[in-house]
C-alpha cells in the first residue's frame, strides 16, 4: 500500500453507535414512503426490500454489535413488524439529508421520508449488508453474538476474560465474547489497562480485569461523545466525521513516543491482527518475542492489507 493511503476500516462500537444516536434524533415516527434502490448486490434480497420497507412506520433505531436495526411497522389492523438490519461494511454511510441535496457518489440507497427528507446509504466498496426481516428472523441473522461492552456486568466481563486461555487481544475482537469491538478501541482500552496484547485472558488477575473493564468503558464513552474515529470513510447521520482520532494513544502511533512514558510505540502481530502497543508500560508475557519494528509504508516488509469482509 503506498504511502499515505488511508486503511479501510470497519466502523466499530462507537461509530455505529453515534450513527444510530443520530437517526434517532430523526427517524423515529416517521414513515418510509417510498425506496429507490442503485446497485443492490450488497442487499440479501432487494425485492422483498422493495414490497416490505414502503409505508412502513419507523418505530425506533437500535445498535446490535456493529449491527444497525431500525424496526419498522406496517398495515392497519392486522399490523405487521419488520426489521430493517444494516451493516456498514468498511465503507458504508448512513445519512439524513433534504430530498433535494446534491446526490453523493456510491449512493445505492434512497429513503424517501414523510417530512421530505432522505435516508440515503451510500458505499463505495459495497461491503456493507442490507435486509429486511421478520423479527424472529432477524435476531437469527444477527446471530449468536457476545456481550455488548457498554452493558456486560463485572460478574460477566471477569467470567468471560478469565474462563478463556486466548491472547487478550483476539478474546477482545472476537464477536462471540464482546460485539462491537474492533482493532482501533481494542488497541486504546489495552493500552489505557496497562496489559500487553499477547497476554492470555485466564492469566490476568482479578484487578486487571476490573481495569481493562473500566478502561474499554471509558474509552467508548469518550469516542461516543467524540462522534467516533474518522480514519477513513466513515461519518455520522448528520455526514460530519468523528474526532477521537485525534485522542488515540497507541492504535496506528508505531515509532511514535508514549504519552505516559516516551517509550516508542511497537507494533506486533496478534490474532492475525496489527496490535500497537507500549513495550514499556504494557509488559510482554514471558516467552513473547520483541517484535522487530516494521513500518507499514516505507522500507522494509509490509503487513499484508486485505479488504475482506468482516462481522
Amino acid at each position: 500500500m503506498p504511502a499515505g493511503t488511508p486503511a479501510l476500516l470497519m466502523p466499530e462500537l462507537p461509530e455505529v453507535e453515534t450513527v444510530v444516536r443520530g437517526l434517532r434524533r430523526h427517524l423515529p415516527g416517521r414513515r418510509i414512503v417510498e425506496l429507490r434502490l442503485g446497485k443492490t448486490d450488497f442487499i440479501d434480497d432487494p425485492v422483498a426490500l422493495g414490497e416490505r420497507v414502503p409505508g412502513s412506520l419507523i418505530r425506533a433505531v437500535r445498535r446490535h454489535g456493529k449491527f444497525l436495526v431500525l424496526e419498522l411497522e406496517r398495515g392497519g389492523e392486522e399490523r405487521v413488524e419488520e426489521l430493517l438490519v444494516v451493516h456498514l461494511g468498511m465503507t458504508g454511510q448512513l445519512i439524513v439529508v433534504a430530498a433535494d441535496a446534491e446526490i453523493a457518489p456510491h449512493t445505492h440507497a434512497f429513503f424517501t421520508l414523510d417530512d421530505r427528507r432522505e435516508l440515503r446509504f451510500r458505499d463505495p466498496r459495497r461491503f456493507g449488508r442490507m435486509l429486511v426481516a421478520a423479527p424472529e428472523d432477524g435476531e437469527k441473522i444477527l446471530g449468536p453474538l457476545g456481550a455488548d461492552p457498554l452493558e456486560v456486568s463485572e460478574v460477566d466481563f471477569r467470567r468471560l476474560i478469565s474462563s478463556r486461555r486466548a491472547r487478550i487481544k483476539a478474546l477482545l475482537l472476537d464477536q462471540h465474547v464482546f460485539r462491537g469491538m474492533g482493532n482501533i478501541y481494542t488497541d486504546e482500552s489495552l493500552w489505557k489497562a496497562k496489559i500487553h496484547p499477547a497476554r492470555l485472558g485466564a492469566n490476568l488477575k482479578l484487578e486487571e480485569i476490573a481495569r481493562l473493564q473500566k478502561a474499554m468503558r471509558a474509552i467508548l464513552e469518550e469516542a461516543i461523545r467524540l462522534g467516533g474515529s474518522s480514519i477513513s470513510d466513515y461519518v455520522g447521520a448528520d455526514g460530519q466525521p468523528g474526532e477521537f482520532q485525534i485522542r488515540h494513544r497507541a492504535y496506528d502511533r508505531e515509532g511514535k513516543k508514549c504519552f505516559r512514558c516516551s517509550a516508542k510505540i511497537r507494533r506486533m502481530i496478534v490474532a492475525g491482527r496489527s496490535s500497537y502497543f507500549c513495550p514499556t508500560c504494557q509488559r510482554a508475557p514471558r516467552g513473547t518475542k520483541s517484535p522487530a519494528t516494521r513500518r507499514i509504508s516505507g522500507k522494509g516488509p509490509k503487513e499484508k492489507r486485505t479488504t475482506k469482509k468482516r462481522s
